[in-house]
C-alpha cells in the first residue's frame, strides 16, 4: 500500500467524495485551489493511477478518474500495513484500543461480534 503525500491525499478525497467519475478539470475544481495548475492535478492523477489507487477511463474525449477502492478499504490496508511493521501485533492492537473513544470501541466490538 502506498503512502500518500498531502496533494495526493487531497485528490483522493475529492474522488472518494464524488458520486461519479471525475475529469481532471472536475478534480481541479473540487480542490478549489487557484494556486494549483491543472497540469499538476493531471500529474497527480497519473501518479495515483501508477500506484494502483485510481482507474482512468479513456473512453470519452476527456478521461475520467475513479478511486479503485473506497476510503475505508484504503484505511484498512494502511492499518494492516502498520500492523505488519509492529514487532508485537497484540501489543500494538492493545495500545490502539486504549486510544479509542467509547463510541469507537463500541463500533469495534460490534464489528468483532459480526465476525
Amino acid at each position: 500500500m502506498w503512502r500518500l503525500g498531502d496533494l495526493e491525499r487531497t485528490v483522493m478525497q475529492a474522488l472518494w467524495a464524488a458520486d461519479a467519475p471525475l475529469t481532471g478539470r472536475d478534480v481541479a475544481a473540487a480542490l478549489a485551489r487557484p494556486d494549483l495548475a491543472y497540469t499538476t492535478v493531471l500529474t497527480v492523477l497519473t501518479r495515483l493511477e501508477k500506484k494502483g489507487l485510481v482507474r482512468r477511463d479513456s473512453a470519452a474525449r476527456a478521461h475520467t478518474y475513479t478511486a479503485v477502492a473506497s476510503r475505508e478499504d484504503h484505511v484498512t490496508d494502511l492499518m494492516q500495513q502498520a500492523l505488519g511493521h509492529a514487532g508485537d501485533r497484540a501489543a500494538a492492537l492493545q495500545h490502539f484500543a486504549r486510544t479509542m473513544t467509547a463510541d469507537e470501541a463500541a463500533a469495534l466490538r460490534a464489528a468483532l461480534d459480526e465476525v
